[in-house]
Formats: C-alpha cells, sequence, structure tokens
C-alpha cells in the first residue's frame, strides 16, 4: 500500500495525475483503434440497451484505455491527446452504439482515462460488458493552465475546443448515441467545474451533468487574479461565467446533475452544495452526495465516480 500511495501524484488541487498508472503497470499511452459501429443494438428509440444487447462469445473481460489526438481544427486550441476508454461491448466484431462521457480531470494533471476506466470496468463486468464510450479531454494544454474552460485571449479557445473539436470528434469518429439523453459531461476538481458550466450552457448536447469536487466557479482559488488577467477587469463578463449564474432564471426540464465531493473536503464542500440548490432551483433532478472518509484527492474521485455512474447507469439504459 505504501509503494501504491507515494506513486500518486498529488497536487493540493487538482489531485491526481496518473503516476499511479506506472506504479501498476498500466500503460494508458498507446493510441487506440476507434471503434467500427456494428448491428450490437442500441438505436434510439429502440428497447433499452441492457434489454437488447447480447455479449458475444469472446467479448473481452475488460475496457481498453490509451489516447488519440483530437484535431482542433475549430478552435487552434493546443491540447495534448485525449485519453480514451472503451468498454467491453465496444471491443466486440458487432459493437452496440453506446452512451458517452466527455470527462475533464483537474489541473495540473493528466487527460488520463485510467480512473473512470477502472470504475466503469467495474461497472461492465456487471452489465453484460456495457460501459459509455469515454473521451478524456485536455482542457489545460500541456502548459497546464487553469484555462476557466472559456474562450481567452490569454489562454485560447478552450470552449470552442471542447465543445466544437470533442464534441465533432465524437459525434463523428466514436460508435456513441447522439439524443443529449445519452451524453454526460463529467469532471474532477477543476474539470468539475468545468462540467457543470458546460453542462448548464449546452442542454442540448448534455442530458447529464457528473460534477466531482467542483470549484464553485471558474478560477475560484484566484478570483481577483483572474478577473485581472482573463476578463480585463470585466466583473459583469466575470460573473456571467459563473454555474449559479448560468443557471439562474433557466428550467431544465431534462438534466441530471450530480454533485459529489469528499466529506472532509472543508473548501469544496461548501461550493457543491451552493452550486448542486442552484442546479436543483433551476429543475434539474439532482443529487448530491458525500464521499465518506474522504478529502480532495484519490478516494472523492473514485467515490464520486462509483455514485455518479450508480445514477447514470439506469438513464443511460445500461442497467434496469
Amino acid at each position: 500500500m505504501f509503494l501504491v500511495v507515494a506513486g500518486i501524484g498529488i497536487n493540493a488541487d487538482a489531485g491526481i495525475d496518473r503516476t499511479l498508472g506506472a506504479v501498476l503497470g498500466l500503460d494508458t499511452g498507446e493510441t487506440v483503434k476507434l471503434p467500427v459501429p456494428g448491428q450490437g443494438g442500441g438505436q434510439e428509440g429502440a428497447v433499452p440497451l441492457w434489454q437488447s444487447w447480447k455479449p458475444p462469445a469472446g467479448m473481452p473481460a475488460a475496457g481498453e484505455q490509451g489516447t488519440h489526438d483530437i484535431p482542433n481544427s475549430h478552435s487552434g486550441f493546443i491540447a495534448r491527446p485525449a485519453g480514451i476508454y472503451l468498454p467491453p461491448a465496444a471491443r466486440t466484431a458487432k459493437p452496440p452504439i453506446l452512451p458517452l462521457v466527455i470527462m475533464l480531470m483537474g489541473q495540473p494533471g493528466d487527460p488520463t482515462p485510467q480512473f473512470i476506466g477502472g470504475v466503469l470496468d467495474t461497472y461492465a463486468a456487471a452489465n453484460q460488458g456495457l460501459a459509455p464510450i469515454v473521451v478524456v479531454a485536455d482542457q489545460i494544454g500541456p502548459d497546464q493552465n487553469d484555462t476557466l474552460c472559456v474562450d481567452s485571449k490569454k489562454y485560447g479557445k478552450v470552449e470552442s475546443y471542447i465543445m466544437k473539436d470533442v464534441v465533432g470528434f465524437a459525434r463523428d469518429n466514436l460508435g456513441v448515441l447522439q439524443d443529449p439523453k445519452s451524453w454526460t459531461i463529467a469532471g474532477y476538481s477543476n474539470g468539475g467545474q468545468c462540467a457543470i458550466s458546460l453542462g448548464a450552457k449546452y442542454p442540448d448536447v448534455f442530458g447529464n451533468i457528473l460534477d466531482i469536487s467542483g470549484e464553485e466557479f471558474p478560477g475560484a482559488e484566484d478570483s481577483s487574479g483572474n478577473l485581472a488577467q482573463v476578463f480585463n477587469g470585466d466583473q459583469a463578463a466575470y460573473d456571467a461565467q459563473k454555474p449559479i449564474n448560468i443557471m439562474a432564471g433557466k428550467h431544465f426540464r431534462d438534466t441530471t446533475a450530480i454533485f459529489t465531493v469528499g466529506a472532509l473536503d472543508a473548501i469544496y464542500v461548501p461550493a457543491a452544495q451552493t452550486v448542486s440548490a442552484a442546479a436543483q432551483a433551476a429543475g434539474m433532478a439532482t443529487t448530491y452526495y458525500e464521499v465518506p472518509n474522504a478529502g480532495h484527492l484519490g478516494a472523492a474521485l473514485t467515490g464520486g465516480l462509483e455514485k455518479g455512474f450508480e445514477i447514470l447507469y439506469p438513464r443511460l439504459d445500461l442497467s434496469r
């Protein structure tokens, strides 16, 4: 246990990088061969996938993790290769069309699929190999800046990168369902704030939001610096990017939002409570969950993913 814990890259704010993968012998660096949708089920409007899908003989026992370059033709934002997770069902000769998760990790940190992939492998093992396809996008870039997940002169067009380049890549290249109910924007810490902000801005794309230990608003750890450097002192422009203001006055008719946080995380518990309450007031089907005995690091991330997919699996038609 000491070897594993000592091998994790830890940052007081973001929490985790993928050094644990090297300790455990997990290689997430190889380029993944993207699935070609077959006739395995999952068409929109059909019976639930958990009911129609029959796993073939020889289906892999676990999912595949790796990377893939995502062209930045719309945004020009320089990002590292995205992490990719393909569940066992996606690795068959005739894979079903599956739900999608776009995941955003913390800052600093890596766009590694190992944490979400590990959790989804467990769920897939209990559900006929079914799990969402995951793209872990890089919203902070190789310099690992807190870009606030917005388009700015200082850091580039990050929101455009996610919403045009990453979303477009997923629609065109992955065997995923296209309806918002089947799409989840998820994130941890810095990425958690990005998830609720983007989910609230684009409910026509994302029907589900999973915010794990997220900040209350973009750049909350240095709001005065970000006000000056990113928004040129324009307080109204900054306030407009805060999730509680994005949601104010709106009614979300079919958005599921899950907020998790470590029960011992003194900084992020109030943030999660505030944003969760705003989401509920805006009509989102909201769950707030504190991970027992967890702070802001690995247990909070893993526990948040586990709780999130416990709620999302039936919503995504991956289980009863």
